[in-house]
């Protein structure tokens, strides 16, 4: 009798043990799958609050900046791809009045504000070096600015007077208002006084134009310049990104984001301008030839 009972006993403290480990293990798995829980819903919303920005973004303005505007839009988007951005033209005036009136977000503006372009606030998002180009079956391969200023006021009309073809040279420029050709006066020294025989609306259009005219000089955007031209140096320094960053290539200017002043920039227009500034965003400038800022 006294046997069975110590059967009993121990079958009663092994039942009780097993039961005791088997709350152990749940605990464990409860524990495992509460912590695996939070972190997918952790995980789960930082993508939410990725996927939930959107809205539209407005952008208008220079010419010379649609191909970096475009890139890191595009960038943007592979982020954020509800919010759509939307970039018009115009030239860097129109840009600025835009922003300055709250007809587009943001203001793209190739060149330093004046002056009187006040209410705004401005970013400078990289650095431009201004090529000025002339036909590739051109000889000249190098023009001081002075020589530059006497062609754009009309003092030199001939190639053969800065070593090249006994050629007539054909002036070609933006219109008024571009922010190339106001940071291309400003640095050559003729504001107000240049002289062009073709004055055209774009950055391509003014390459276009060299291109397919023997005798024409024009300038555009760096990050423009193509083969169907060629960028001569100026006072034997050759534009690039590295002469433009070290500040020996003298014919650059700033690539600016403006936004109206005094107004809450609404989420998404605040995120995309934290993005251009970004280390991604100014790779994106520089790998379509912009200078970053660092």
């Amino acid at each position: 009798m006294k046997k069975l009972t110590s059967l009993l006993l121990a079958g009663i403290l092994a039942v009780g043990a097993l039961s005791g480990c088997s709350g152990n293990n749940q605990g464990s798995s409860s524990d495992s799958q509460s912590s695996a829980s939070q972190s997918s819903q952790e995980s789960n919303s930082s993508d939410s609050s990725t996927e939930s920005l959107s809205g539209k973004v407005s952008m208008s303005g220079s010419t010379s900046m649609e191909e970096v505007a475009k890139a890191l839009a595009e960038g943007f988007n592979a982020k954020y791809p509800d919010v759509s951005i939307d970039v018009q033209l115009g030239g860097s005036s129109t840009g600025v009045k835009n922003a300055q009136e709250g007809v587009s977000d943001i203001g793209n503006v190739s060149r330093a504000l004046a002056e009187d372009e006040t209410g705004l606030d401005a970013e400078t998002i990289a650095l431009d070096g201004i090529a000025v180009i002339v036909n590739t079956a051109n000889p000249v391969e190098d023009l001081t600015l002075e020589q530059i200023a006497q062609i754009y006021t009309g003092e030199i009309t001939n190639w053969q007077d800065v070593g090249g073809n006994d050629e007539e040279i054909t002036v070609v420029g933006r219109e008024a208002g571009s922010g190339t050709r106001d940071g291309f006066e400003s640095v050559v020294g003729i504001e107000d006084s240049a002289q062009h025989d073709q004055e055209l609306t774009s950055t391509g259009a003014v390459q276009t134009a060299v291109a397919s005219t023997p005798g024409a000089i024009g300038y555009v955007s760096l990050a423009n310049v193509d083969d169907t031209v060629k960028a001569l140096k100026i006072g034997g320094v050759a534009p690039s990104i590295e002469t433009v960053q070290d500040g020996t290539y003298t014919l650059q200017r700033p690539f600016v984001m403006v936004t109206k002043s005094g107004t809450e920039l609404r989420p998404e227009v605040k995120a995309f301008l934290e993005f251009v500034l970004s280390d991604e965003g100014q790779s994106i400038a520089s790998q379509i030839g912009l200078v970053p800022l660092s």
